[in-house]
């Protein structure tokens, strides 16, 4: 929010040569006011900004010259050398076009010697330069000269003919010359963009000089030239090694030139015509023509050059006004047919891009040509034309391409047929409104999904062009249905800039309409209305969205809306303040107003709480509940449109009173967003600081105007001062030791913003604050403290407060001090746990920075300190610092090292060599090693540490590479095991002898450093003694101990390798004075690496392996040395060599999905630069394929799980982008007859690759549902895009549907079946497909159908769910009936159940599609619903006992209970239509006749039972509510009780039944219901009392205690002793039993029964108190034991309810019926959920205490407002006043009992609670 300084303008000074310099000295005069003199002050500047104002001069000299009347020859000479300092300038060099500009204002009588002179000195260039690498020099050159610069462009219109043959000769040269140096891809790039430049030149040439216009002579030089060129750009057009933008480019200078040299012009459109449609007769066109663009005049131009010379016709003719004629029209329409061939044809990425580009352009030309074109083009080109047919079907295809580029390019598109139609239409005279092509487009698009990105895009169009009118009279509701998806985080962009242009069309119509201003009214309510609903109603993520993107768009287009939100809102924020989940009113209103702050709708915040807001509704919003509304209301106070506006002391007392409570939130994303916030407000503090210093100087004595304070400034700054060290000391209390990681996190975070935005004061300039002038001894101990905890965030939030420090802060010039930290850090670096070393690296490079350390090494160091050189003193001091540490933690290494040689184990257990690895390379990483000093001293370092790391890594490597690295020794210490596992360990690794192998695995444990220590010594590190491990402790070296130090080496080995290659300057020669790593050492590297990656078997090792190895090849691919250029591809043929001859000595890994070699190859291909042709990519890719295609060879088994395995990780590679998308046909082809392999490897692997394949393809799943929308695509897009799939698939799909069912019944299950399935279940036709498409859906739907008959229940289900999308949603009841119909009747005798079984399920998910959509309230739907239900009737006896089979008999069941779900709604003045249909007979019989009514003679044995039973119950349950809303009071003609039902011996009955029960219950009892409990429920309390003795069921008992619970205990308790033959109080007794001995979720319910039966005793007559008072014990205990950290959410979550539910009874009740003890326990138990990590805990305990103190006996609403510490006391006070007593311990109460949960209570309130006098974190750990 801070001020940016503008960035300086670079410069380079212009020079002249030494001729020229001693001419403009002879020629000066010696007053020095001519224009030698001019020329000569400037070319002795060495500054080029001050060299423009001299170059400025130059003409208004001239002119006062010209008054004269003469050109003499000093002026003479002078124009001869501006002409050579104007060409000698850079292209981009601003003093270039400084000088152009002053030239063309040279009076007109100098301007022939002028123009001689360039002419003259341009001639020299073109006629001296002819070194290769020069030519572009002279080429921008001629470029600038013919870019607005008169002189430059009359210079080069007389030298046409020598810059033409320059031109030429300098492409051939260059293209020859990129020719031979194919590979080198650094030195082919300047060579490509320079033939670019040189192509562009020409083509400004021929559009720019005028000689051009009349070009007959075909001898001149002129001419030969032309036609040599053309030639060129011909060859470079179909040059696939070209960059596409030369190719590109090349195109539109072909058309050009062609236009330019071809005579007569009418015949040109013809002549091209024929060029694109590749159908060109030789005779007819000219030889010169013929020998010039040979290759484009015969049938096999390339697709990519038939596309760019598309191109070049629409953007070098002229098409403006219909000037080319019918020709041009015949033109315009071959154009758009060969592009739309091409675009079903090109599949590669950027010619997609390309090709989309073109089309708009085409569009685009076809408006132009429309403005005043023929009547039979505008028919050709309306709405209803083929061409515009064609259009609509790519933008249809295309708008959810992921390229966002060509998704643009499709709005484009669109908005242009828009235009097109309209120009079409003119002369008709037809409103567009009102025309039936643009009303069909609005209604397709208004059926379409919202989740389809292309509808919101060509809304926006349509409204831009017909208005919002139409769009609202066809969909009313339009504004809430967009706002309704603004959940989705992808699509709500699209959705907020659609709703903009709406709300904008809307309110520019009302405006002109209206008389009045009542037109807002209309507005509001149609924009403002579903947007208060939202933040107030919708869920949070929608709410987050809209407050983002819709919120300030509403109110930059009509801000005066906030009043009128703002009053809606303030009128609900009392009602609905919200909670944990909610928002509320509260949290709309301060969203609202925050917005409106933020975008400068409110000038003051002071003002606004004034006038719409209070101050205690802010500290409200500042305590929320819900962590959104505290980040809104904090943003309020923070953020401002105007970086100076004066921070208000309300506003500072707000954030102070914000801090005490926000600091530990636990989400990742409020800490973040408050870290932000307040860093915004620190920068206002000291922007306006600077205004409040200047008026302090000034002392102006003027009043302040509104946005500065009404006192004097010197008042303002002192306030500001104190607030911020206010914020300092809460900041560094809340880092206290033990403090939680949120809280470091967020105070850590804040103080660094504080720290860089508070500079240190240099010069003038002046800082309100300074934090190191509030650290002192005791806070740098505490920040030094912070770099040992484990959270690395948290070290390096340390770290980096420590660095912003100044240089000259007092503790860091402590040599003691340092000492002992240094002593600390080397310890720590050797630690055995591995995040003691990333403190070592962090304490070290704190003291790499300190002047002092080097005093302090020499305890520590073999080595000298070294001399720093000249320079920067301190970077000087930097580098040496770093070198001497290096060099220690090296020596240290080196003799670990040696030791690990000798036993690996004692190095894994006492010092782990990994640390120390770390340590060298954080160093290396803070260091800038372009620009060392030190060379020769680091060169034998760099060597010492590659040995070192080789040695290393060989060390540990045996392990990593092992065949199971995991487990590779003994975990028992008996020598029994020791013995049977040592021939294992020799077969794994016979060549090793390291006695790791051969020796007893019990150590003694040496040396071993405890953090601890450090922690607890840091304080007084005054000596090296104090920090010592425990020595002589016996231990067990595990194999995890050993696997850890050994993948941990190799992993920062390979880290410090990757580094060393990307941070160190190379050495192009051995001797070379620059530079510290040779070749032959990169080599090394590369070839360690190498080896690691294909040889490793542990993932941790090769991963890390590859992020070293991915910055080596980043490096390789830009290195200048060719040698090094060349490795990667190398590499690459080597290792795909290996993996097609699949060697059996090989030591590639085969399996563990290949191990490194995805990675390695993924890094070599990755690397690769984007901008080139991707050579290695594509020929990888083929030779993959090729391997992971089917063969016959058996040998070919282990090279295709590599070519999967590999594919795989090139498919999931984002950085390959969409380069690799035209490959994924390939790979889904591979995949899916890889899954038909007979060997399990392949079937793995190839299941692997088809998993990524979908993820690549259709997204990453992003919701539960696995089709979700978002997450498919149409048909007519996935088809489009992957055209090699549609018959694939189609093919595939036949072949399964053939062999799916054998006529013998036998099973035969096709492999790929699933796969295909799987990815037809994500496709769905788009009512916007084409009707006539060549890639229409239909074929798939009868194979589809067909699969429905696999024998596997789990092929038949998946079948059922892919028909789904391919049937449109208008065709799904005709698919329905047509379905059914195939169904035998009872009669048949002859059937099969899986067929059945089959159609059924397709039924099933078809009607449920159905149910589901839009049409749900249509007539329509109605009808349709009812065709299917008599349809359905027909088929009745499958739901009977005529039907054996009870798994077909479920599903039908289920189809009848959905359509009775879906038609049982009365129509209009009409019983419902299943009564008139008789629909509920047909159930009622069905019920009356199954197992329910006359019992079950099955046993679970039977397939298909417990989903029978569960289908049977759902439609029984139906019958019976349908019944009882009929009969009204008297409940009759039920055709099967809940009583009966309840009382089945099969647990699925009675469960279901309970659930639709319990649904009842619990509104009824939350006052949901409409008409509360039907007849049919009453007086069942005894049903259940006796339902739940005899329950062994735990989750049908678990809903009985839940519905007794929901029920009133004064119904069923008095009935306990008749039903269940206990007394109420033993019932009790049973309940709390059940309590303490049940299944967690049965004790939940337990207790929350127990309690509810406990508060009824308590509110009834003394009587039945006393009698339940004797249990008041076990209930406590119960309570108790239900809070426990160990115990699992929901029953800590049931003891918070309890808590909540009887605290009036036994927390605040001023007559104590428990004792203090058991009172004083409960409260305790409240504090601990309120500390609980989960949320929902914490919140349900707010509750609690939000109860407590709205009892008007514990706290009156006078104590509420003056709520101080004393208060708090009172509260406690009172409790145990109430108990007789008063002990001392009552003053260390409150200050656990008030916390930020209790400020939460207080908000409920509305009351801000008080800041507490203690820590801030004493209640918020």
């Amino acid at each position: 929010m801070g001020v940016k300084k503008k960035k300086e303008t670079q410069v380079t000074s212009l020079t002249v040569c030494h001729q020229d310099l001693e001419t403009l000295r002879s020629l000066a005069d010696v007053e020095g006011k001519n224009l030698a003199s001019l020329l000569l002050h400037c070319v002795q500047l060495t500054d080029g900004v001050s060299q423009i104002h001299y170059v400025k001069q130059i003409v208004p000299l001239l002119e006062k010259a010209n008054k004269n009347g003469k050109c003499d020859p000093t002026i003479r000479s002078c124009l001869d050398i501006l002409a050579g300092i104007y060409l000698s300038l850079n292209l981009k060099n601003p003093l270039k076009k400084v000088l152009a500009s002053s030239l063309n204002d040279l009076p007109e009588f100098f301007l022939t010697e002028a123009t001689q002179s360039f002419t003259s000195r341009l001639q020299e260039e073109l006629n001296t330069t002819t070194d290769l690498y020069s030519y572009r020099k002279v080429i921008d050159n001629i470029s600038s000269c013919m870019e607005n610069f008169d002189l430059g462009r009359s210079s080069v219109n007389n030298l046409l003919e020598n810059v033409l043959h320059y031109l030429q000769k300098s492409l051939i040269e260059i293209s020859e010359e990129n020719r031979k140096l194919a590979g080198n891809h650094i030195v082919q790039t300047q060579l490509m963009n320079d033939l670019l430049v040189g192509i562009r030149v020409s083509v400004m040439l021929v559009q720019k000089v005028q000689g051009f216009q009349r070009l007959h002579l075909k001898s001149s030089p002129t001419w030969q030239s032309m036609c040599g060129l053309l030639s060129i750009f011909t060859k470079f057009l179909s040059d696939d090694d070209l960059l596409q933008t030369i190719q590109s480019t090349s195109g539109l200078a072909v058309i050009l030139f062609i236009k330019a040299m071809f005579h007569p012009p009418e015949k040109i459109p013809d002549l091209i015509s024929s060029l694109l449609l590749r159908s060109v007769d030789h005779t007819s066109i000219p030889e010169w023509l013929l020998n010039c663009c040979r290759s484009l005049c015969c049938a096999d131009v390339s697709q990519s050059a038939l596309l760019f010379l598309c191109q070049g016709t629409l953007t070098m003719l002229d098409w403006q006004d219909g000037r080319m004629g019918p020709s041009g029209e015949a033109l315009l329409l071959d154009t758009v047919r060969v592009l739309f061939t091409l675009s079903s044809q090109i599949k590669e990425s950027t010619l997609e891009m390309f090709l989309s580009r073109i089309l708009a352009s085409w569009t685009n030309s076809a408006i132009q040509v429309l403005e005043s074109s023929s009547p039979s083009l505008k028919d050709r080109l309306n709405g209803n034309s083929d061409v515009v047919r064609r259009l609509l079907e790519y933008v249809y295809t295309h708008w959810e391409h992921p390229l966002d580029a060509l998704r643009h390019q499709t709005k484009t598109i669109f908005r242009n047929i828009l235009q097109m139609h309209q120009l079409a239409l003119e002369e008709s005279g037809s409103d567009l409104a009102a025309d039936g092509f643009i009303f069909q487009l609005t209604e397709s698009l208004l059926r379409l999904e919202w989740h389809s990105k292309g509808k919101y895009t060509c809304l926006g169009c349509l409204v831009d062009y017909i208005g919002i009118e139409h769009i609202l009279a066809l969909a009313k509701t339009i504004p809430s249905q967009i706002l309704e998806v603004m959940g989705d985080q992808s699509l709500v962009p699209y959705a907020s800039d659609l709703l903009e242009t709406m709300f904008k069309s809307h309110k520019s119509c009302l405006k002109s309409q209206a008389v009045d201003s009542t037109w807002i009214d209309k507005w509001h309510e149609t924009w403002v209305s579903p947007l208060l609903f939202i933040l107030c109603e919708g869920n949070l993520d929608q709410k987050s969205y809209v407050i983002d993107y819709y919120l300030p768009k509403l109110l930059n287009c009509n801000p005066e809306s906030l009043s009128y939100m703002v009053e809606i809102l303030q009128t609900s924020a009392d009602a609905k303040i919200g909670s944990y989940d909610s928002r509320g009113a509260l949290g709309a209103l301060m969203a609202c107003l925050r917005t409106a702050r933020a975008h400068g709708h409110l000038q003051s915040a002071t003002d606004a709480w004034r006038d719409l807001v209070s101050s205690a509704r802010i500290k409200q919003g500042l305590i929320h509940q819900h962590c959104q509304v505290r980040i809104d209301t904090l943003g309020l106070l923070c953020e401002s449109n105007r970086s100076t506006e004066i921070v208000s002391t309300e506003e500072m007392e707000c954030i102070q009173f914000f801090i005490t409570y926000n600091l530990n939130s636990q989400s990742p994303g409020v800490r973040q967003q408050i870290c932000s916030l307040l860093k915004k407000l620190f920068c206002r503090i000291q922007e306006s600081s600077q205004v409040l210093y200047k008026l302090e100087q000034s002392k102006s004595k003027h009043e302040p105007e509104n946005e500065l304070t009404r006192q004097h400034p010197s008042v303002s700054l002192q306030q500001y001062k104190n607030f911020m060290s206010s914020i300092c000391n809460s900041l560094f209390e809340a880092l206290f030791p033990g403090s939680s990681y949120p809280t470091r996190f967020s105070a850590l975070t804040i103080l660094g913003s504080i720290a860089e935005v508070f500079p240190v004061p240099e010069g003038r300039v002046q800082t309100v604050y300074q934090l190191s002038h509030d650290i002192d001894v005791g806070r740098f101990q505490t920040l030094m403290e912070c770099l040992t905890g484990t959270f690395e965030e948290v070290k390096i939030l340390a770290f980096d407060l420590l660095m912003k420090l100044p240089k000259t802060f007092v503790q860091f010039q402590d040599s003691e001090k340092l000492q002992g930290l240094f002593q600390a850090a080397l310890e720590l670096s050797t630690s055995t746990k591995p995040y003691d070393c990333v403190t070592a690296s962090y304490l070290l490079n704190f003291l790499i920075w300190q002047n002092a350390l080097p005093s302090s090494l020499s305890a520590y160091l073999k080595t000298q300190r070294v001399a720093c050189g000249d320079g920067d003193k301190s970077a000087a001091l930097v580098e040496s610092n770093t070198l001497i540490v290096i060099k220690c933690l090296l020596e240290n290494l080196e003799e670990e090292v040696s030791r690990a040689e000798n036993s690996l184990l004692q190095a894994a257990a006492s010092f782990p060599m990994y640390g120390r690895v770390h340590c060298i390379t954080g160093a290396l990483r803070k260091l800038a090693l372009n620009s060392l000093q030190l060379v020769s001293e680091w060169r034998p370092v760099v060597e010492k540490l590659l040995v070192t790391s080789y040695r290393l890594s060989a060390v540990v490597s045996p392990v990593i590479q092992s065949f199971s690295p995991e487990g590779l020794i003994p975990m028992d210490t008996d020598a029994e095991s020791a013995s049977r596992l040592q021939t294992i360990l020799n077969e794994i690794q016979p060549r090793d002898t390291n006695d790791y192998f051969n020796r007893a695995k019990i150590l003694k444990e040496c040396d071993s450093f405890d953090l601890e220590d450090l922690s607890a010594s840091v304080p007084n590190i005054d000596t090296s003694a104090e920090i010592k491990g425990k020595e002589g402790k016996t231990c067990d070296v595990t194999a995890q101990m050993v696997l850890v130090c050994c993948w941990r080496s190799m992993k920062e080995v390979a880290l410090l390798l990757g580094s060393l290659c990307q941070l160190l300057p190379m050495r192009s020669v051995p001797e070379s004075p620059d530079g510290l790593l040779t070749v032959e050492q990169v080599k090394e590297i590369g070839d360690y690496f190498k080896q690691h990656l294909l040889q490793s078997r542990h993932r941790g090792a090769f991963e890390l392996a590859y992020t070293g190895f991915v910055k080596l090849t980043e490096i390789l691919n830009r290195c200048p040395n060719l040698s090094l250029q060349k490795l990667p591809e190398e590499w690459l043929w080597n290792v795909l060599e290996e993996i097609r001859c699949s060697d059996p000595s090989s030591k590639l890994c085969a399996t563990r999905r290949s191990a490194g070699i995805p990675f390695y190859i993924q890094a070599l291909l990755a690397s690769e630069p984007k901008k080139g042709k991707m050579d290695l990519l594509k020929i990888t890719m083929k030779e993959l394929i090729s391997l992971a295609g089917p063969t016959d060879d058996s040998q070919s088994t282990v090279p295709k799980v590599h070519a999967l395995n590999i594919l795989r990780a090139l498919f999931r590679d984002t950085r390959l982008g969409e380069i690799i998308i035209p490959y994924i046909a390939d790979g889904a082809k591979a995949a899916i007859l890889g899954f038909t392999s007979p060997v399990w490897a392949v079937r793995n692997s190839s299941t692997l690759l088809f998993s990524t394949l979908i993820t690549r393809i259709f997204g990453v799943k992003r919701g539960k549902d696995e089709l979700s929308k978002k997450n498919r695509m149409t048909g007519s897009e996935f088809f489009s895009r992957f055209p090699e799939l549609y018959p694939f698939l189609l093919k595939q799909l036949e072949t399964v549907a053939n062999t799916v069912d054998s006529d013998t019944g036998e099973l035969n299950h096709h492999p790929s079946m699933f796969l295909l399935l799987l990815v037809l279940g994500r496709l769905y036709p788009s009512p916007m497909d084409g009707t006539c498409s060549a890639l229409s859906m239909a074929p798939f739907i009868p194979f589809i159908m067909r699969c429905g008959c696999s024998p596997v229940y789990r092929s038949r289900e998946m079948a059922a769910r892919a028909l789904v999308p391919f049937v449109m949603m208008d065709e799904i009841p005709d698919t329905i009936r047509t379905l059914l119909a195939k169904l035998p009747d009872c009669t048949d005798r002859c059937f099969r159940q899986n067929h059945i079984h089959g159609t059924l399920l397709q039924v099933f998910h078809l009607l449920q599609a159905f149910s589901d959509s839009k049409y749900r309230m249509n007539t329509y739907f109605q009808q349709e619903l009812a065709d299917v239900a008599v349809c359905t009737k027909a088929k009745i006896w499958l739901a009977k006992r005529q039907n054996p089979c009870l798994v077909t008999r479920a599903v039908y069941i289920d189809i009848l209970f959905l359509l009775t779900c879906c038609l049982d709604k009365p129509s209009k003045d009409n019983q419902p239509v299943l009564e008139h249909l008789g629909f509920w007979e047909e159930v009622r019989r069905i019920i009356l006749e199954s197992e329910l009514i006359t019992g079950f003679p099955y046993t679970f044995t039977v397939p298909g039972l417990p989903q029978y039973l569960q289908s049977l119950t759902k439609l029984a349950v139906a019958a019976v509510w349908a019944v009882a809303a009929q009969a009204g009071e008297q409940a009759r003609d039920v055709p099967i009780s809940f009583s009966r039902l309840l009382e089945s011996s099969f647990p699925e009955v009675r469960l279901l039944t309970l659930e639709a029960l319990l649904e009842r219950f619990s509104a009824a009892a939350s006052g949901l219901g409409e008409k509360g409990l039907p007849p049919l429920l009453w007086n069942m309390g005894g049903t259940f009392l006796i339902l739940a003795m005899k329950e062994s069921h735990p989750e049908c008992l678990c809903k009985i205690l839940k519905i007794l619970h929901c029920m009133d205990p004064s119904e069923w308790l008095p009935q306990t002793e008749r039903c269940v033959h206990l007394t109420p109080k033993e019932f009790l007794i049973w309940t709390m039993d059940i309590a303490s001995n049940e299944r967690s979720e049965i004790q939940s319910e337990a207790l929350r029964l127990a309690s509810k039966v406990i508060a009824h005793h308590m509110q009834t007559c003394e009587e039945t108190r006393d009698l339940v008072a004797p249990n008041l014990k076990q209930w406590v205990q119960l309570v108790l034991s239900s809070c426990g950290d160990h115990l699992p959410t929901e029953s800590r979550l049931a003891a918070a309810e309890v808590l909540t539910s009887t605290a009036p009874f036994f927390l605040t009740n001023p007559h104590p019926i428990l004792g203090l003890q058991d009172t004083l326990a409960l409260w305790k138990r409240v504090l601990t959920l309120l500390q609980s990590e989960e949320q929902v805990i914490r919140d349900a305990a707010t509750e609690t205490v939000m109860t407590a103190m709205s009892q008007e006996n514990t706290c009156q609403s006078t104590e509420l407002e003056n709520f101080s510490t004393a208060g708090q006391k009172g509260l406690c006070s009172r409790l145990f006043i109430s108990h007789g007593c008063l002990p001392p311990v009552v003053t260390s109460l409150p200050r656990e009992l008030v916390g930020v949960k209790l400020g939460i209570a207080f908000q409920k309130k509305g009351v801000p609670p008080p800041l507490p006098q203690m820590e801030t974190q004493a209640s918020g750990s």
